[in-house]
């Protein structure tokens, strides 16, 4: 390959020693490489150099690099765009990959890393020179509620970033409590029907029949209660997102009746002769393992691999402990909301309990350890004296069934709460009666 044939990359930073390490690996793998020290400089740059990709640090004095991306991709036509920043604000991502970048970085960037990412990426534009021009969408991230630096949570970021600009179905896998239904939201609200409803069904709660009944709708008289027709959630969320939970809990029959959902996408209200048309978009969530279900011949391949157009598997949260800080304290303003309890700060000691825990709950679980020790401490540090871990451990020789870890729990959330049992309901996230009952028999 001739100079004039190399591909032409663009690095754009304010640090000098950065530009020079990237600029020195991308020209030892082939590139022809420019730099510039400014968004400003760069804009004055790319005409007369033409890059094929432009690599840009977010924050810089003057222009920023999302604003340069913003420029670039709306003047320029077959040149990508690489962000990189030093950042834990997924916002930042998702504004990034949304107005167009090829990709996202963490800084310090590995200078092999950008390297294979830039063969990538001029791999791709030649597949498009080919194409005439018809290349894929490009990526995207989401920030709302979602926390987290390790790769795997990246990728995911990015995944939602391409869902975002397409409406292809999903499939969410991942142990109970690691958020599932945040990463359903955050594909939704960064969509093009992000105004349109987001409706969460829960199918392990609902017998068949109201499943059908609140996704399909009903006629009059199609069962007994049924006084009056009913629109379904299909038809309610207009073109907006329909999330179900536990799909791996659901029964044959009722598979049946979605995939024809997901193929024709029509459907037939519960005792209705007349088919409704939908165009919501379905993600569904589980924890189960689906292939074992397939090979008990409990769930349908074929709706497995309609759901499966993308699939997300979530990494629980003892597989990433890099992430229990950020996310503990990404938490605190919502346990101050939940709790009434001014809490500002965790301790080093509570923070090393914390990242020590194995967290079979997820998420789920370090929220609900939040919320125990904000209530216990009563000012506004979190100390390791407040924290419940582990509370239940069971000997060998013990009774291991769920009503006794159950009321176990629930005695201990009344421990916490001194007494209150209006604050342990909320805590354990059920009713008063539910409570009063476990209390009773416990």
């Amino acid at each position: 390959m001739s100079e004039d044939d190399r591909p032409r990359v663009l690095v754009v930073d304010d640090d000098a020693d950065a530009l020079d390490v990237l600029k020195t690996r991308l020209t030892h793998a082939g590139f022809d490489v420019e730099t510039a020290e400014s968004a400003e400089q760069a804009l004055a740059r790319v005409s007369a150099f033409a890059p094929g990709l432009v690599v840009t640090d977010v924050k810089m004095p003057g222009m920023s690099g999302l604003e340069l991306l913003q420029r670039l991709r709306s003047q320029m036509e077959g040149v990508e765009v690489v962000v990189m920043t030093a950042h834990d604000d997924m916002e930042t991502a998702v504004t990034a990959m949304k107005r167009g970048a090829f990709d996202f970085l963490v800084k310090p960037v590995n200078p092999k890393a950008l390297v294979t990412l830039a063969e990538r990426c001029f791999r791709e534009l030649g597949l498009r020179d080919d194409a005439d021009g018809e290349g894929a969408p490009t990526p995207v991230v989401p920030e709302g509620g979602l926390v987290g630096r390790d790769p795997r949570m990246i990728e995911i970021y990015k995944t939602i970033g391409v869902l975002a600009r397409n409406r292809a179905t999903v499939l969410i896998r991942g142990e109970t409590g690691t958020g599932k239904e945040v990463i359903a939201r955050a594909v939704h609200e960064h969509s093009e029907a992000a105004a349109e409803p987001f409706i969460a069904v829960n199918c392990t709660a609902l017998t068949d029949t109201l499943l059908e009944s609140e996704l399909f709708g009903h006629v009059k008289g199609a069962f007994t209660g049924a006084v009056g027709a009913r629109k379904g959630y299909f038809e309610l969320a207009r073109r907006g997102t329909i999330f179900l939970d536990e799909i791996g809990d659901t029964s044959p029959e009722f598979q049946t009746k979605l995939l024809r959902v997901l193929q024709e996408r029509r459907f037939y209200p519960v005792g209705g002769e007349q088919p409704r048309s939908t165009e919501a978009r379905v993600i569904a969530a589980t924890h189960r393992p689906i292939e074992a279900l397939i090979e008990e011949g409990t769930f349908r391949e074929d709706l497995y691999f309609r759901l499966k157009v993308v699939e997300i598997h979530v990494p629980p949260l003892r597989e990433r402990p890099g992430d229990i800080e950020l996310i503990a304290h990404a938490l605190l303003p919502r346990v101050r909301e939940e709790t009434g309890r001014d809490v500002r700060r965790i301790s080093d000691d509570a923070m090393a309990l914390l990242r020590a825990h194995d967290w079979p709950g997820n998420v789920r679980e370090l929220e609900n350890a939040l919320m125990r020790a904000a209530i216990v401490a009563r000012g506004s540090v979190i100390g390791a004296d407040h924290l419940a871990l582990g509370a239940f451990e069971a000997g060998p020789t013990e009774d291991l069934t769920l009503e006794r870890a159950t009321r176990a729990h629930v005695r201990r959330v009344m421990e916490l709460v001194e007494g209150d049992r209006d604050a342990a309901a909320k805590l354990l996230e059920i009713g008063r009666e539910e409570l009063d009952a476990h209390l009773k028999n416990g």
